[in-house]
Order: C-alpha cells, then structure tokens, then sequence
C-alpha cells in the first residue's frame, strides 16, 4: 500500500526549502498540476501494470505529459515545436511515456475546457496519429513553413520576437547595465555563496569556448520554472553575449539528478559519464534539432544541464477558453506524431528498437486497448490521490518553515 504523503515527503526530501514551498503549493491548485508534480509517483502506481504490456523498447523522455511539448529555438536559430523536458529521459518500454500523457489529457481535461467523453477522443486520436507515423517509419518534424494552427501561430511569434523584447520582459536596467528580474515568479536571488560558484563556473568554462567574452557573467538568479523540478539547483545566468545592452543572452544551468523512472524499472540503462550526460545525450537523439548551448557541464562537483534560456510561455495555449475543441485535437495530433518521429529518430541506439520492429510494433491491432483502458485507471488514481494530498496540505503536513532560509 502506498502511503502518498510519505511518498512525497521522501522523494523531496533534499530539496531547496524556499521553491519547495511553491511547489507545494502548486500542487494544491490541481490535480493536474499534481500529476505534473508527481512523477516518480506516477510510476510507482502504475509500473506493475506497464510491466505487463509487451511494448517494445525505446527511448522515452519519461515525464510526457501536455506542458512538456513547446517551442524553442535549435541550434541553427530557427524555431521548431518539439518534445522540451528530458529531465527523467530513460530507456524504457514504449507504453511507459504514452501512458502518462494519456493520463495527462484525462487529468487535465477540466484546463482543456472540455468535459470527459471529449478527453477519451483525445487520447484516441493522440494514439491514431502516433501510430499513423509510427507505422509509416519516417520521421517528422514541426517548424513554421511545416505547422498549422495553434502551433503555427506560437512559432510564428517566436520567430518575431526579438532579442531585446525577450531581455527587457526578463532584465532591468541598473545604469547602463541589465540586471535580472528578481519577481518572486520567475527568478529569486541568489547568496554570495552561490554567485561566487556560479561565477567560478563560468570562467572556467568560458577558457575552452571560441568566444570567452561571450560567456563573461554580468548577473545571476534563481530560476523558478516547472513543477517536478523545482527545489534542484537552477540558475538564470544573464551573459555578455553578442554585446551590452541588446546582445545580452540568458542561460539555464539546471542540476541534472536521476531519472525518476529508474527504481521501477526492469531494462538495463547505459553507463552514463553522469546523469547530465544522460538527459542532453537522449534529448539530442530524440529533438529534430539540438537546443541552443545544450551540453552538460559539471559545477561544484555535481552534474548540471547548460543551455539557452527556455521561456515557459513558449506553449501551446490548450485553455478551452480561447481554444476551440478542434483546435485542441489538431495540437494532440501532432503531438502524436511528435511522438512517434522522436522515437524513429532514436530507433537502434543502446538498446532501442530498431524502425522495423517499431514499424511492426505500431502495425498491431492489441496494444491499443489496454492502454486506454489504463489510462482511465491512472487518471481515476491521480484525482484520488490528489485529494489525499490537499487534505494533508490543508492540515498543514507540507508546511515548510523559511524562517533564516535565505
């Protein structure tokens, strides 16, 4: 039997106390948020029922859920829509990713605007479209000339966004200089301990980069971004860049800890350098293109994830308020081929199917079914233990004292 506040409890345990706080907090607001809080939770419940499905073997990002897909731009500077979160990636039976996102349009379907019946055609139509590509064993890819919709309206506004609108959303001028925002929402400041690291780190790595002025740190902050993961070591690191004040870049360094997906399962993992290795390595092979700066770098001992600043508003807005249910479908269609196209691209590395059996795979008749029907179960599951949580929350069992944190 699965004591959920323990579970929660353990699995957060050496977290950072102030956005620890918030992420408890958040995972007051919904049960869908909750599922996003939860994965290692997740996993624990439903495990023994994947274990029982015969899917085969590809690499999984682990934490798929609706947030989890968004715009960002590759390496080239051009914008694409793709899988973004590969915090939890793994090598891992098929079912393992596409049963938590059919879980997520369940769970979420109350933010979607749209009432049960409309969520079970969703996950039927996310299924159709990745076994469509799936079968079709060519891989995809979304960008602005290629997308349509809701999608292509997000990647038509990245593309015209510029520079200096991004920083000045996220800086402040202090003289002739920026600074970052601190707000509370999106960045928190730092110690003189953790800017003295973060700093040494930047030095460091700047000596074997082409450009070391580009790297050169003018301020540093606390990210707040996401809800699993908040509470790990996250910095907001603003740079020199091309030049002062509107060349400026933004960077993410994030702490890079273990999958979460790792106790349940039953498939032998590579031998990463280390678990930052792990997450850029499958988040290259799965991407149509690479994140801008995306590598994995190591700080203070510990293992962390370095790359271009990642807005958060950069999504799909799937609110039922502002998106008609037609649109919402197209969105959950090309996630599916999403999907699909990332684990062709990935098919017959370290242990992942090849196309072919992915091809057969996809080309069967029962895997379907089962899947749905646990999706339901999982969903059903989430809700319940959502209301444990917020019974527990409201007695007061995930207060954190901040008093002297600072």
């Amino acid at each position: 039997m699965i004591d959920v506040c323990s579970t929660i409890h353990r699995f957060n345990q050496t977290r950072e106390p102030e956005r620890l706080s918030m992420k408890y907090r958040n995972m007051r607001i919904s049960p869908f948020i909750f599922l996003r809080a939860t994965c290692h939770l997740f996993y624990e419940r439903v495990a023994p029922d994947l274990h029982a499905l015969p899917t085969p073997l590809t690499w999984c990002m682990g934490d798929m859920h609706l947030e989890n897909f968004g715009s960002y731009k590759g390496d080239n500077r051009l914008a694409y829509f793709d899988l973004n979160d590969f915090d939890e990636a793994v090598l891992a039976p098929t079912s393992w990713d596409l049963i938590r996102f059919l879980t997520s349009i369940l769970v979420g379907a109350k933010s979607l605007g749209i009432d049960s019946d409309d969520a079970k055609e969703l996950t039927k139509e996310f299924l159709f479209s990745y076994q469509t590509v799936l079968a079709s064993g060519k891989s995809r890819w979304v960008e602005r000339e290629t997308s349509t919709g809701l999608i292509r309206n997000l990647l038509t506004a990245v593309k015209l966004r510029q520079r200096c609108d991004f920083l000045d959303h996220r800086t402040i001028f202090k003289g002739d200089e920026r600074r970052i925002r601190i707000d509370g929402k999106k960045a928190l400041a730092v110690t003189p301990s953790q800017r003295k690291l973060v700093t040494a780190f930047l030095k460091e790595f700047a000596q074997h980069q082409s450009d070391k002025k580009f790297f050169k740190p003018i301020d540093i902050a606390r990210r707040i971004a996401g809800n699993g993961s908040l509470g790990v070591d996250r910095y907001i690191i603003l740079v020199q860049g091309k030049g002062s004040p509107d060349q400026n870049y933004l960077l993410d360094l994030k702490e890079a800890v273990p999958s979460s997906l790792a106790p349940y399962l039953n498939t032998p993992q590579p031998a990463w350098e280390s678990e930052a290795h792990r997450v850029v390595a499958v988040q290259k092979r799965m991407q149509a293109v690479s994140m801008a700066f995306l590598q994995p770098v190591k700080m203070g001992g510990k293992p962390f994830i370095l790359r271009a600043l990642q807005p958060s508003e950069d999504r799909v807005s799937l609110d039922g308020s502002v998106s008609t249910l037609t649109e919402v479908k197209k969105v959950i269609q090309v996630m599916g081929e999403i999907v699909a196209s990332a684990q062709l691209r990935s098919s017959g590395r370290q242990g992942s199917a090849n196309a072919d059996e992915l091809i057969a795979f996809a080309q069967g008749k029962q895997w379907m079914k089962p899947l749905l029907k646990l999706s339901q179960q999982c969903a059903k599951q989430v809700n319940e233990d959502w209301k444990t949580y917020c019974k527990a929350y409201d007695a007061g069992d995930f207060q954190i004292d901040l008093t002297g944190h600072s």
